[in-house]
């Protein structure tokens, strides 16, 4: 059987020597991208005694050395490679801001790769020395100028949403909107203010490498203002249209956002899977280790020595994460190396019957520090008339039953500086990332389990759930139980009330009187699990009506998931991954570590 196919996300950084010869074609189609085209083909001919180690390795720029590849493909994945021949078909490539450039490499078998780099099964990466053809340039049709990866983000006012998206350059740029079904003459226009970061601002390899640095364009963000709640809007920018709903939905995504880790273009394409959806629904971030780990990180306290001291961020030291966001509130950490403040750390907004509130658990969390008087100020003034619920969120979690061993001073902390908090000011559900899997605990104080019920009324304390199954591979073991030392499989500790290792997110329904949380499963589209928590009772069960502004059949739908989150509604995955089953090559993400 002939090897499988791979595109694989690689890092490298040296100049391999090795011309094109006179020989060999390589071309692909089209020569122009836009936005709708979903595919294209690579085609080589007059290859003489080909190997099946024999690849195609992607670039951008064209100007990058032959080891800066972005990923390549086998070309034994064509039933006629033998033939020195073939084709192979490639998912709809990242708007990189600058064109593509394929190059076809030989690799004798027997011979050994020179490349000091590995993948994450420690298997050699090509070394790019037999260089056989090169394709002429892959471009997107506007050279940058079109907007793209659009994404919205509820602002700082309530009658305000803010619409951010990337372009080559920082001319002037605006966003149009107005109610929908109205003619667009009669809609307002805002100008988008643009950002961006440099090379130099990267903190470490690869982000500041030239195997892992690509230019992040312009981020543009404009705010549409005056909206009107329970009103159906649209808006424009550029070509590019969108749509606000009048239901109030958002999605959440709890840290690790696009495991880009130091590859810039990683971001690109993970922008681009989410856009489809994005673009009509806020999409709303907390940081977590790999937007932000880097071993001169600020804060790190006597405790945390064995947590904050890698290099997960890849170099990226929480600079892209803060300027292709814009969150509310203006939370900020500084850096400590010239590069701009953290941001989006921490912040807080109201949605339908629910209090949402976010932080970083990245940067201090211990009391008497900025964050914490943050959290603490928006506990204690949460209207609980108007918001019965309230929603705490980050990344790493304050409860897991995964032998993540390295981070239980983290949690001790977190147990320590801030589950008080949650008690003292009824907290209903906190929602975490980080640990690979799903796993929902009953309502826990100090360790201690108030219920363990699926459906109950808010006991004083929160319920945790570990949402942090969207995607990423690596799973943890679960922690052994000492009292089951001859079970392969430790069960469940009481504290937790499910838990799996699949592919899944999370669905959350709140009215004022209940509010629903369940696990779908990516595999089946099915409910896995669910809990109910009710706001407040009469002594007959009934629940009570609560006074404030929103009516009694409103109801808030979000979409939670953590870690890297390529499933978003019901089997969608966008981009590489949701062509992977039709097409004939493969996007793998790969892990790269020195050999």
């Amino acid at each position: 059987m002939l090897a499988k196919v791979a595109f694989l996300v690689v890092l490298a950084g040296h100049r391999a020597a090795g011309e094109p010869t006179s020989t060999t074609t390589l071309t692909v189609t089209p020569a122009t991208l836009t936005k709708s085209t979903q595919s294209i083909t690579i085609r080589w001919s007059n290859l003489p005694s080909p190997s099946p180690l024999d690849y195609v390795a992607v670039y951008s720029p064209p100007t990058s050395s032959d080891l800066d590849y972005l990923g390549f493909l086998f070309l034994n994945a064509s039933v006629s490679w033998a033939t020195g021949a073939g084709s192979l078909r490639l998912p709809r490539l990242p708007d990189l801001r600058a064109p593509y450039q394929f190059r076809l490499f030989r690799w004798p078998p027997g011979e050994l790769s020179k490349n000091p780099r590995v993948d994450q099964d420690g298997d050699p990466l090509p070394d790019a020395t037999h260089r056989a053809a090169v394709s002429g340039n892959v471009s997107y049709e506007g050279a940058g100028a079109r907007p793209t990866q659009l994404h919205l983000a509820f602002a700082d006012e309530v009658n305000q949403m803010r619409v951010l998206f990337v372009c080559g350059d920082d001319g002037r740029r605006s966003v149009r909107y107005g109610l929908a079904g109205r003619s667009e003459e009669e809609w307002k226009e805002v100008p988008a203010e643009a950002r961006t970061y440099e090379q130099g601002q990267m903190c470490g390899y690869p982000a500041n490498d030239s195997v892992g640095w690509r230019h992040p364009g312009f981020v543009f963000d404009g705010v549409m203002k005056g909206l009107n709640p329970g009103r159906n809007y649209s808006y424009k920018v550029g070509s590019d249209s969108g749509a606000l709903g009048a239901r109030p939905a958002f999605i959440s995504h709890i840290g690790d956002i696009s495991y880009a880790r130091g590859n810039s273009w990683l971001w690109d394409n993970f922008f681009e899977q989410i856009e489809p959806i994005a673009s009509n629904t806020p999409y709303h971030v907390c940081i977590g280790n790999h937007e932000y780990d880097w071993p001169l990180q600020p804060w790190k306290p006597s405790w945390a020595a064995n947590i904050y001291n890698g290099k997960d961020g890849g170099g990226e030291c929480g600079v892209p994460y803060s300027i292709k966001f814009r969150m509310p509130g203006n939370s900020s950490f500084p850096t400590g190396t010239g590069a701009p403040d953290t941001q989006n750390l921490y912040y807080s907004f109201d949605v339908g019957v629910v209090h949402f509130v976010y932080m970083s658990t990245e940067t201090d969390f211990s009391h008497g520090s900025d964050q914490y008087k943050f959290i603490k100020d928006d506990l204690e003034h949460v209207n609980h008339s108007r918001t019965p619920f309230i929603v705490f969120q980050g990344h790493r979690p304050m409860y897991t039953s995964s032998n993540e061993v390295k981070d239980t001073a983290h949690r001790e902390q977190m147990i320590q500086h801030l589950e008080p908090l949650f008690v003292k000011h009824n907290v209903t559900l906190a929602l975490w990332g980080h640990i690979h899997r799903y796993e929902r605990f009953c309502p826990m104080k100090n360790y201690q389990c108030l219920n363990t019920s699926s459906s109950f009324v808010y006991p004083g304390a929160p319920a945790h759930i570990v949402v942090g199954m969207a995607g990423q591979d690596y799973q943890p073991s679960w922690e052994p139980r000492h009292d089951h030392p001859d079970v392969p499989i430790f069960p469940q500790p009481e504290r937790s009330m499910y838990r799996v290792g699949e592919f899944g997110y999370t669905k959350l329904v709140a009215t004022r009187n209940k509010m629903t949380l369940m696990y779908i499963g990516d595999h089946d589209g099915q409910v896995h699990d669910m809990v109910e928590i009710f706001s407040q009772v009469h002594n007959n069960g009934a629940p009570d009506k609560l006074a404030g502004e929103m009516p009694q059949n409103t109801s808030l739908y979000i979409l939670i998931a953590g870690s890297v989150m390529l499933a978003l509604l019901l089997g969608f995955v966008a981009g590489f991954v949701v062509r992977r089953k039709r097409d004939s090559t493969r996007w793998t993400s790969v892990n790269n570590e020195e050999s």
